[in-house]
C-alpha cells in the first residue's frame, strides 16, 4: 500500500508542476483533478482502521465513489451548465456522496473539529426557517444544498480548493525538495552559528531556524517537531526550565503562521478572496511578522539573563563561514521565487521555477545532490504533505458554501457592527473572540477562510482597509496554536521537552503577548502594512520597536535586574496608549514608559552601587 500511495504522490505532484508550467487548465477541472488526487492519497494512508482486515474495503470504496464522482463531473459538465438550477437524480446522488466523502476525508487527515463546524453549517442551511431573528432565513431543500456544493464553485469545488491546487501543493513540493538537499539542516546549523554565542543561545536558535524554516513551511506543529528536537534538548541543558522551552519553540514555530511567503497558506487563499496581488500581502505582511519575531526575541534573552545562563562554548558551535560557503547556495531557491514574485511572475510559475532550481543548485555539493531517487521522494512527500490542506479547503467550502447560499455573512456583520454600535475597537474585540473560537482546532487555512467571510466584512464596513482587515481575522484565527484550550504546537512542545502541556501553553499564551497586540496595532497604524508611505511607515515602526521592548520586558519581569510588580502593572497599563490611534495618547503612553523605564534604571544603578 505504501508503494501505490508513492505513486500516486509523484503522480499528483507531477500533474500540478504541469499545470503551472502550462497554466491552461480550466479551474473547476484544476480542482477536481486535484481532490481526486489527494482524496485517493487520504483514504489509503489514513485507513478506517489501522490494523487493517476486512474493512480495508471501505478505503477502497471511498477512492472508488470519490473518483467516480469526481470523472462524472467532468464528462458531464457541459451538460451541467446547460441545466443548472436543474440537476438530475444521478447529480444529486453523486453530489450527496462527494459531501459524505469530503466530511470522512478530513476527520481522518485533520479531526472532528472541523468536521463539527461544516456538520452544523450544514444543519443550520436546512433548517434555517426554525431559527428566530437575524440568523434565520427561510431554509433550503437537500437537492439545493447538495446542488450548490458540488456543481458549482461556491462550494467543495470554490476559491479554498482552488488555493489548494493552484498555489499551496506546490509551495509544499518545494518545501519538500528544500528538505530532501538538506536545507532543513543548513537553516537550524546557521541560526546555531549566528546565536551560539549568546546569552540563551539555544533559545535564540529556535527563533531564528523557526523564522528560516517558516520561510517553507507554514504549519507550527510541523515546525515544533522538526527545529524542537534539536533545540528544545539544548535549551534544557543550558538550564531552561522544561516548560520554558517547550513555550519557546512553540512560538517560534508558530511564526511560520503569520511570516511571508508561506503563512500557512493564508497568504494564497487571502489573495484568492480579496483579489490583492500575492506579493502586495505578502509584503504587507512582513514587518509585522519581523515584529513578532523581534519581540520573542527579547524574551529570551531577557530570560536568560533573569536565570543566569551562559553562552554555549565555540566548540558546539561551527564556524560561521564554514556553514555559509559550504551550504550558504542553499538560499538561491528563495531568493530566486520572491524575485520572481517581484518581478510579476504568478506565485505558481515562481514556484515552478523555484523547485527546479533547487535541483539544479543541489548538485553544488555531493552530500546536497538530488539524484531520481532523491526527487521522486520529494515529489511523493509534497503530495502527501498537502492532502491535510486539500481535506481541509474542500471541507472549508463546505462552511463557505452555506454562508453564502443562506447570506449569514451579511447577518452575522450587521450584528457585529449593531452590538459595537459603530466603535472599531468593540467591534474588534467582538471579531477576535469569535475568531478565536472559529479557529478553534482547524487547520490554518480553514480557520482563516471561515472568519475571513464572516469577520472582515464588518471591520471593513467600519472603515477598516482590506488588507488589514483581512490580516486582523488572519491572525486571530490561528492563535489558538499555543493558547489553551486547543494549543497544538504548545503541547507538541511539551511532548519533545517533558513538561506538562498545560503549563507549557500558559507560558507560550503569556510569552506571546505581542502576538495578541499585533493585529490592534496595525489596525490603528497601517503604516505597519507599508499603507501610507514613509510618513505612516516610520512611526509605525518606531512604534511597534518601542512596544516589542516593552511587552518583552513586562513578560519577563527583568531588565538587567528583576522589574518590580506594581512597575510591570505600570508598564501593562502604558500598552493600550501606545497603540491608540491619537498621538497626544500614544505621547501620554510614551510618558508614562519613560517614567517607567526611568525608574527601572535608577534601580539598576542601585544594584551596581550595591555591588560594587
Amino acid at each position: 500500500m505504501a508503494r501505490i500511495i508513492f505513486i500516486i504522490g509523484i503522480c499528483a505532484s507531477l500533474f500540478h508542476l504541469y499545470a503551472a508550467y502550462a497554466g491552461t487548465l480550466f479551474g473547476l477541472f484544476q480542482r477536481d483533478i486535484h481532490w481526486m488526487f489527494l482524496g485517493t492519497i487520504i483514504f489509503l494512508a489514513y485507513p478506517v482502521r489501522k490494523d487493517g482486515g476486512w474493512l480495508r474495503l471501505v478505503d477502497f470504496l471511498c477512492v472508488a465513489l470519490s473518483l467516480a464522482a469526481g470523472i462524472f463531473l467532468m464528462i458531464d459538465y457541459g451538460a451541467i451548465v446547460f441545466r443548472l438550477g436543474s440537476p438530475t437524480p444521478t447529480e444529486v446522488f453523486l453530489g450527496a456522496v462527494t459531501i459524505v466523502l469530503v466530511l470522512e476525508a478530513t476527520r481522518r487527515a485533520v479531526g472532528w473539529p472541523m468536521i463539527i463546524v461544516a456538520a452544523l453549517s450544514l444543519l443550520y442551511a436546512y433548517l434555517g426557517y426554525l431559527i428566530p431573528g437575524m440568523f434565520g432565513h427561510r431554509g433550503y431543500s437537500l437537492t439545493r444544498i447538495v446542488s450548490h456544493l458540488y456543481l458549482t464553485t461556491e462550494g467543495i469545488y470554490g476559491i479554498p480548493l482552488g488555493a489548494s491546487a493552484s498555489f499551496i501543493i506546490l509551495f509544499i513540493i518545494f518545501g519538500a525538495f528544500l528538505e530532501k538537499c538538506g536545507a532543513t539542516k543548513f537553516f537550524i546549523d546557521l541560526a546555531f552559528t549566528l546565536t551560539g554565542r549568546t546569552m540563551g543561545g539555544p533559545a535564540k536558535t529556535a527563533i531564528v531556524s523557526s523564522g528560516f524554516i517558516a520561510m517553507i513551511s507554514g504549519s507550527a506543529a510541523a515546525n515544533v517537531v522538526t527545529t524542537g528536537t534539536i533545540t528544545i534538548p539544548l535549551m534544557k541543558k543550558t538550564g531552561y526550565r522544561p516548560y520554558v522551552a517547550g513555550a519557546i519553540e512553540a512560538l517560534a514555530s508558530s511564526g511560520g503562521q503569520i511570516m511571508p511567503p508561506v503563512m500557512g497558506a493564508g497568504a494564497f487563499i487571502m489573495a484568492e478572496l480579496t483579489g490583492i496581488p500575492y506579493v502586495k500581502i505578502m509584503a504587507a505582511a512582513f514587518l509585522p511578522a519581523l515584529f513578532f519575531y523581534i519581540s520573542l526575541y527579547q524574551i529570551v534573552h531577557h530570560e536568560a539573563c533573569k536565570m543566569g545562563l551562559q553562552p554555549i562554548g565555540d566548540e558546539n558551535r561551527p564556524p560561521i563561514l564554514n556553514v555559509v560557503k559550504q551550504y550558504g547556495f542553499l538560499f538561491i531557491p528563495i531568493l530566486l521565487l520572491v524575485l520572481l514574485m517581484i518581478l510579476d511572475r504568478t506565485p505558481n510559475q515562481a514556484c515552478f521555477f523555484a523547485i527546479l532550481s533547487v535541483v539544479l543548485v543541489s548538485w553544488f555539493r555531493k552530500d546536497t545532490r538530488m539524484g531520481p531517487r532523491e526527487i521522486w521522494e520529494a515529489l511523493a512527500e509534497g503530495a502527501r504533505g498537502c492532502a491535510m490542506i486539500a481535506a481541509a479547503t474542500a471541507c472549508a467550502g463546505i462552511v463557505i458554501g452555506m454562508i453564502t447560499l443562506t447570506g449569514i455573512g451579511l447577518s452575522f456583520s450587521s450584528i457585529i457592527i449593531s452590538l459595537s454600535h459603530g466603535h472599531l475597537i468593540l467591534a474588534l474585540i467582538f471579531t477576535m473572540v469569535a475568531s478565536i473560537i472559529l479557529g478553534m482546532g482547524i487547520p490554518t487555512a480553514a480557520a482563516y477562510i471561515i472568519v475571513a467571510i464572516l469577520g472582515a466584512p464588518a471591520l471593513m464596513r467600519l472603515g477598516v482597509p482590506e488588507i488589514a482587515a483581512h490580516l486582523f481575522v488572519f491572525y486571530f484565527a490561528i492563535i489558538s496554536a499555543v493558547t489553551p484550550p486547543v494549543a497544538l504546537a504548545a503541547y507538541a512542545g511539551a511532548g519533545i521537552a517533558k513538561a506538562p502541556p498545560m503549563k507549557t501553553a500558559i507560558y507560550a499564551t503569556w510569552f506571546g503577548l505581542y502576538k495578541f497586540l499585533l493585529p490592534f496595532i496595525f489596525i490603528y497604524n497601517t503604516g505597519l502594512l507599508l499603507i501610507g508611505g514613509a510618513v505612516g511607515i516610520l512611526p509605525a515602526v518606531i512604534l511597534s520597536a518601542l512596544l516589542s521592548f516593552l511587552v518583552a520586558i513586562t513578560s519577563v519581569g527583568y531588565y538587567r535586574i528583576p522589574v518590580k510588580s506594581w512597575l510591570r502593572l505600570l508598564f501593562i497599563l502604558a500598552i493600550p496608549f501606545f497603540i491608540h490611534p491619537s498621538w497626544v495618547i500614544k505621547a501620554a503612553g510614551l510618558v508614562i514608559f519613560c517614567i517607567g523605564f526611568w525608574v527601572q534604571k535608577g534601580k539598576i544603578a542601585e544594584s551596581l552601587r550595591g555591588r560594587s
